[in-house]
Protein backbone atom coordinates (compact mmCIF):
# COMPACT_ATOMS: atom_id res chain seq x y z
CA UNK A 1 0.00 0.00 0.00
CA UNK A 2 1.28 2.93 -0.87
CA UNK A 3 1.99 5.83 1.15
CA UNK A 4 -0.60 9.03 1.63
CA UNK A 5 1.06 12.34 0.74
CA UNK A 6 1.26 14.41 3.64
CA UNK A 7 -0.67 16.92 4.05
CA UNK A 8 0.10 21.13 3.94
CA UNK A 9 0.34 22.33 7.50
CA UNK A 10 0.90 26.00 7.18
CA UNK A 11 -0.38 28.46 5.13
CA UNK A 12 -1.04 32.04 3.86
CA UNK A 13 -4.55 33.46 4.09
CA UNK A 14 -5.69 36.47 2.64
CA UNK A 15 -9.49 37.52 2.90
CA UNK A 16 -10.91 40.12 0.97
CA UNK A 17 -12.96 42.43 3.15
CA UNK A 18 -15.90 44.89 2.62
CA UNK A 19 -18.67 46.64 4.89
CA UNK A 20 -18.78 42.78 6.93
CA UNK A 21 -16.66 42.98 9.73
CA UNK A 22 -18.43 40.84 11.83
CA UNK A 23 -18.60 37.62 8.94
CA UNK A 24 -15.06 38.45 8.20
CA UNK A 25 -14.26 37.83 11.98
CA UNK A 26 -16.00 34.65 11.93
CA UNK A 27 -14.00 33.51 8.57
CA UNK A 28 -10.93 34.27 10.44
CA UNK A 29 -11.65 32.04 13.44
CA UNK A 30 -13.53 29.20 11.08
CA UNK A 31 -10.35 29.09 9.38
CA UNK A 32 -8.10 29.08 12.71
CA UNK A 33 -10.62 26.31 14.09
CA UNK A 34 -9.26 24.10 11.22
CA UNK A 35 -6.01 23.24 12.93
CA UNK A 36 -3.22 24.77 10.76
CA UNK A 37 -1.16 27.56 10.89
CA UNK A 38 -2.36 30.50 9.66
CA UNK A 39 -0.70 33.94 8.48
CA UNK A 40 -3.76 35.87 8.17
CA UNK A 41 -3.80 38.78 5.61
CA UNK A 42 -7.19 41.06 5.86
CA UNK A 43 -7.53 43.26 2.90
CA UNK A 44 -10.36 46.07 3.42
CA UNK A 45 -11.30 47.26 0.43
CA UNK A 46 -12.94 50.83 1.55
CA UNK A 47 -15.42 50.01 3.88
CA UNK A 48 -17.45 52.22 5.48
CA UNK A 49 -15.91 53.73 8.76
CA UNK A 50 -18.20 51.91 10.86
CA UNK A 51 -17.41 48.72 9.47
CA UNK A 52 -13.64 49.03 9.28
CA UNK A 53 -13.37 50.22 12.94
CA UNK A 54 -15.22 47.11 14.17
CA UNK A 55 -13.34 45.05 12.03
CA UNK A 56 -10.05 46.27 13.83
CA UNK A 57 -11.92 45.87 17.01
CA UNK A 58 -12.58 42.29 16.13
CA UNK A 59 -9.26 41.20 14.96
CA UNK A 60 -6.06 43.62 16.00
CA UNK A 61 -5.92 41.48 19.36
CA UNK A 62 -4.85 38.80 17.17
CA UNK A 63 -0.73 37.74 16.82
CA UNK A 64 -1.77 35.50 13.43
CA UNK A 65 -3.79 38.32 11.53
CA UNK A 66 -2.47 41.70 9.58
CA UNK A 67 -4.73 44.25 8.45
CA UNK A 68 -3.81 46.19 5.19
CA UNK A 69 -6.18 49.08 4.60
CA UNK A 70 -6.79 49.73 0.41
CA UNK A 71 -8.55 52.73 1.36
CA UNK A 72 -11.15 52.36 -1.67
CA UNK A 73 -13.18 48.90 -3.37
CA UNK A 74 -10.42 47.99 -5.52
CA UNK A 75 -12.88 44.59 -6.42
CA UNK A 76 -12.13 41.62 -6.19
CA UNK A 77 -9.32 40.59 -7.92
CA UNK A 78 -7.67 43.95 -7.12
CA UNK A 79 -8.31 43.67 -3.58
CA UNK A 80 -7.14 40.31 -3.36
CA UNK A 81 -4.03 41.04 -4.99
CA UNK A 82 -3.29 43.85 -2.79
CA UNK A 83 -2.80 40.53 0.00
CA UNK A 84 -1.40 38.28 -2.57
CA UNK A 85 1.47 40.96 -3.18
CA UNK A 86 2.36 41.02 0.73
CA UNK A 87 2.35 37.29 0.73
CA UNK A 88 4.87 37.07 -1.94
CA UNK A 89 6.85 39.73 -0.49
CA UNK A 90 6.50 39.70 3.29
CA UNK A 91 5.14 35.89 3.67
CA UNK A 92 7.55 32.07 3.54
CA UNK A 93 4.44 30.08 2.89
CA UNK A 94 4.36 28.07 -0.54
CA UNK A 95 0.73 28.28 -0.44
CA UNK A 96 -1.93 30.67 0.03
CA UNK A 97 -6.00 30.75 0.78
CA UNK A 98 -7.84 33.48 -0.88
CA UNK A 99 -11.56 34.11 -0.23
CA UNK A 100 -13.95 36.65 0.56
CA UNK A 101 -14.66 37.65 4.14
CA UNK A 102 -17.91 35.46 4.06
CA UNK A 103 -16.32 31.91 3.01
CA UNK A 104 -17.12 29.08 5.30
CA UNK A 105 -14.89 26.13 5.49
CA UNK A 106 -16.28 22.77 6.64
CA UNK A 107 -14.13 20.86 8.82
CA UNK A 108 -11.28 19.29 7.89
CA UNK A 109 -11.47 21.52 4.27
CA UNK A 110 -7.59 22.86 4.65
CA UNK A 111 -6.69 19.03 5.43
CA UNK A 112 -8.36 17.67 2.18
CA UNK A 113 -6.89 20.64 0.34
CA UNK A 114 -3.31 20.30 1.51
CA UNK A 115 -2.99 16.33 0.73
CA UNK A 116 -4.75 16.74 -2.55
CA UNK A 117 -2.13 19.52 -3.43
CA UNK A 118 0.61 17.43 -2.34
CA UNK A 119 0.11 13.93 -4.62
CA UNK A 120 -0.18 16.27 -7.36
CA UNK A 121 3.41 17.72 -7.86
CA UNK A 122 2.56 20.56 -10.75
CA UNK A 123 -0.71 21.95 -8.84
CA UNK A 124 -0.27 25.56 -9.02
CA UNK A 125 -3.81 26.51 -8.36
CA UNK A 126 -7.01 25.00 -6.91
CA UNK A 127 -10.26 25.24 -5.10
CA UNK A 128 -12.40 23.73 -2.45
CA UNK A 129 -15.11 21.86 -3.16
CA UNK A 130 -18.88 24.13 -2.68
CA UNK A 131 -21.03 21.01 -2.73
CA UNK A 132 -23.03 21.60 -6.28
CA UNK A 133 -21.24 18.55 -8.25
CA UNK A 134 -19.95 20.63 -10.99
CA UNK A 135 -16.27 21.61 -12.38
CA UNK A 136 -15.15 24.60 -13.63
CA UNK A 137 -14.10 25.13 -17.49
CA UNK A 138 -13.76 27.34 -19.98
CA UNK A 139 -16.14 27.72 -23.01
CA UNK A 140 -14.91 29.18 -26.38
CA UNK A 141 -18.12 30.88 -26.47
CA UNK A 142 -18.99 31.69 -22.81
CA UNK A 143 -16.10 31.62 -20.97
CA UNK A 144 -16.11 30.42 -17.41
CA UNK A 145 -18.92 27.55 -16.90
CA UNK A 146 -19.36 24.35 -15.29
CA UNK A 147 -19.77 20.97 -16.27
CA UNK A 148 -20.90 17.96 -14.36
CA UNK A 149 -18.20 16.57 -11.99
CA UNK A 150 -15.90 13.77 -13.10
CA UNK A 151 -16.12 11.86 -9.85
CA UNK A 152 -17.45 12.26 -6.68
CA UNK A 153 -15.04 10.40 -4.22
CA UNK A 154 -12.59 12.86 -2.49
CA UNK A 155 -10.14 13.98 -4.54
CA UNK A 156 -8.02 16.20 -7.24
CA UNK A 157 -10.28 16.49 -10.42
CA UNK A 158 -8.41 18.45 -12.71
CA UNK A 159 -10.72 21.75 -13.77
CA UNK A 160 -9.71 24.48 -16.08
CA UNK A 161 -9.87 27.35 -13.39
CA UNK A 162 -10.60 27.83 -9.89
CA UNK A 163 -13.51 29.58 -8.40
CA UNK A 164 -13.19 32.24 -6.32
CA UNK A 165 -14.92 31.03 -3.14
CA UNK A 166 -12.06 29.33 -1.72
CA UNK A 167 -8.61 29.35 -4.20
CA UNK A 168 -5.27 28.07 -3.42
CA UNK A 169 -2.16 29.55 -4.97
CA UNK A 170 1.03 28.41 -5.12
CA UNK A 171 4.33 30.42 -4.91
CA UNK A 172 5.99 29.26 -7.91
CA UNK A 173 2.98 29.61 -10.27
CA UNK A 174 1.70 33.39 -9.47
CA UNK A 175 5.40 34.50 -9.16
CA UNK A 176 5.63 33.05 -13.18
CA UNK A 177 2.25 34.08 -14.71
CA UNK A 178 1.67 37.05 -12.29
CA UNK A 179 -1.49 38.01 -10.19
CA UNK A 180 -4.83 38.84 -11.66
CA UNK A 181 -6.14 40.90 -14.22
CA UNK A 182 -6.96 44.06 -12.21
CA UNK A 183 -9.00 45.73 -15.63
CA UNK A 184 -11.61 42.67 -14.65
CA UNK A 185 -12.48 44.18 -11.18
CA UNK A 186 -14.70 41.52 -10.10
CA UNK A 187 -15.78 38.06 -11.96
CA UNK A 188 -14.23 36.03 -14.70
CA UNK A 189 -10.50 37.06 -13.20
CA UNK A 190 -10.24 33.88 -11.86
CA UNK A 191 -10.70 31.97 -15.34
CA UNK A 192 -8.72 33.96 -16.82
CA UNK A 193 -5.62 33.56 -14.16
CA UNK A 194 -6.44 29.62 -14.34
CA UNK A 195 -6.14 29.66 -18.56
CA UNK A 196 -2.75 31.50 -17.86
CA UNK A 197 -1.45 29.00 -15.66
CA UNK A 198 -2.57 26.10 -17.99
CA UNK A 199 -1.14 27.97 -20.31
CA UNK A 200 2.33 28.11 -18.48
CA UNK A 201 2.34 23.86 -17.87
CA UNK A 202 0.58 24.26 -14.26
CA UNK A 203 -2.02 21.91 -13.07
CA UNK A 204 -5.79 23.24 -12.18
CA UNK A 205 -7.87 21.39 -10.14
CA UNK A 206 -10.85 21.51 -8.17
CA UNK A 207 -10.52 19.03 -4.40
CA UNK A 208 -13.49 17.15 -3.94
CA UNK A 209 -14.39 16.80 -0.30
CA UNK A 210 -12.65 19.97 1.21
CA UNK A 211 -16.20 22.12 1.43
CA UNK A 212 -16.83 25.12 1.83
CA UNK A 213 -19.69 27.57 1.61
CA UNK A 214 -20.53 31.14 0.37
CA UNK A 215 -23.76 31.95 -0.61
CA UNK A 216 -23.68 35.72 -0.13
CA UNK A 217 -24.16 38.09 -2.86
CA UNK A 218 -22.63 40.97 -1.90
CA UNK A 219 -23.63 43.89 -4.18
CA UNK A 220 -26.71 44.72 -6.05
CA UNK A 221 -27.78 42.44 -9.16
CA UNK A 222 -27.23 45.27 -11.34
CA UNK A 223 -23.67 46.03 -10.82
CA UNK A 224 -23.07 41.62 -10.82
CA UNK A 225 -25.06 41.35 -14.11
CA UNK A 226 -22.86 44.39 -15.38
CA UNK A 227 -20.13 42.92 -14.23
CA UNK A 228 -20.47 39.40 -15.62
CA UNK A 229 -21.48 40.77 -19.22
CA UNK A 230 -18.08 43.00 -19.90
CA UNK A 231 -16.35 40.86 -18.56
CA UNK A 232 -17.21 37.41 -19.77
CA UNK A 233 -16.68 38.87 -23.10
CA UNK A 234 -13.58 40.60 -22.65
CA UNK A 235 -12.48 36.96 -21.52
CA UNK A 236 -13.87 35.43 -24.47
CA UNK A 237 -11.75 37.90 -26.48
CA UNK A 238 -8.55 36.96 -24.32
CA UNK A 239 -9.10 33.24 -24.99
CA UNK A 240 -10.31 32.33 -27.86
CA UNK A 241 -9.94 35.29 -30.03
CA UNK A 242 -12.03 37.73 -32.75
CA UNK A 243 -14.56 35.45 -34.38
CA UNK A 244 -15.82 33.11 -30.94
CA UNK A 245 -16.31 36.93 -29.52
CA UNK A 246 -18.61 38.11 -32.34
CA UNK A 247 -20.45 35.27 -31.90
CA UNK A 248 -20.93 35.96 -28.33
CA UNK A 249 -21.91 39.53 -29.01
CA UNK A 250 -24.46 37.83 -31.20
CA UNK A 251 -25.98 35.37 -28.25
CA UNK A 252 -25.50 38.17 -25.57
CA UNK A 253 -28.06 40.34 -27.84
CA UNK A 254 -30.23 37.56 -27.86
CA UNK A 255 -30.10 36.56 -24.50
CA UNK A 256 -30.47 40.55 -23.41
CA UNK A 257 -33.97 40.70 -26.17
CA UNK A 258 -35.25 37.80 -24.76
CA UNK A 259 -34.96 38.28 -21.26
CA UNK A 260 -36.65 41.52 -22.25
CA UNK A 261 -39.73 40.43 -24.52
CA UNK A 262 -40.61 36.73 -22.42
CA UNK A 263 -39.65 37.86 -18.52
CA UNK A 264 -39.87 34.33 -17.50
CA UNK A 265 -36.86 33.44 -19.02
CA UNK A 266 -34.74 35.51 -17.16
CA UNK A 267 -32.26 34.09 -14.89
CA UNK A 268 -31.46 35.18 -11.17
CA UNK A 269 -29.29 37.63 -11.97
CA UNK A 270 -30.93 40.05 -14.94
CA UNK A 271 -30.87 43.71 -15.25
CA UNK A 272 -31.70 44.73 -19.05
CA UNK A 273 -30.08 48.12 -18.76
CA UNK A 274 -27.18 46.93 -16.58
CA UNK A 275 -26.54 44.04 -19.46
CA UNK A 276 -26.49 46.72 -21.81
CA UNK A 277 -23.82 48.87 -20.76
CA UNK A 278 -22.09 46.01 -19.95
CA UNK A 279 -21.85 45.34 -23.90
CA UNK A 280 -21.68 48.86 -24.84
CA UNK A 281 -18.48 49.10 -22.39
CA UNK A 282 -16.68 46.27 -23.53
CA UNK A 283 -16.83 47.25 -27.35
CA UNK A 284 -15.34 50.78 -25.44
CA UNK A 285 -12.61 49.18 -23.83
CA UNK A 286 -13.64 50.11 -20.43
CA UNK A 287 -12.14 48.59 -17.58
CA UNK A 288 -12.32 48.45 -13.65
CA UNK A 289 -15.64 49.35 -11.42
CA UNK A 290 -18.80 49.56 -12.99
CA UNK A 291 -20.98 52.52 -13.14
CA UNK A 292 -21.72 53.77 -9.99
CA UNK A 293 -25.41 54.17 -10.22
CA UNK A 294 -25.62 50.70 -10.81
CA UNK A 295 -24.97 49.81 -7.11
CA UNK A 296 -28.37 51.57 -5.92
CA UNK A 297 -30.37 49.11 -8.47
CA UNK A 298 -31.40 46.27 -6.43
Amino acid sequence: MSEQPAAVDRWALVLVHWNRAEACAATVSAFAAQGAALEVIVVDNGSRPEELSALHTALDGRDDVEIIEAGENLGFGPGANVGLRHWLSEGETEWCLLAPHDAEPAEGCLEALGRALRSEPLAGLACADVGDGRTPMMDPYFGGVTRAASRTDPGWEPADYPHGTLMVLRRGCVEEIGLFDERFFSYCEEADLGARARAAGWSVGLVRGARVRNTHLGTSVAAVDYLQERNTLRLVRAASGRYHTFIRLCISAWQLLHGIVVPSSRPLIFDARARLLGIRDFLRGVSGPPPEHLYARR
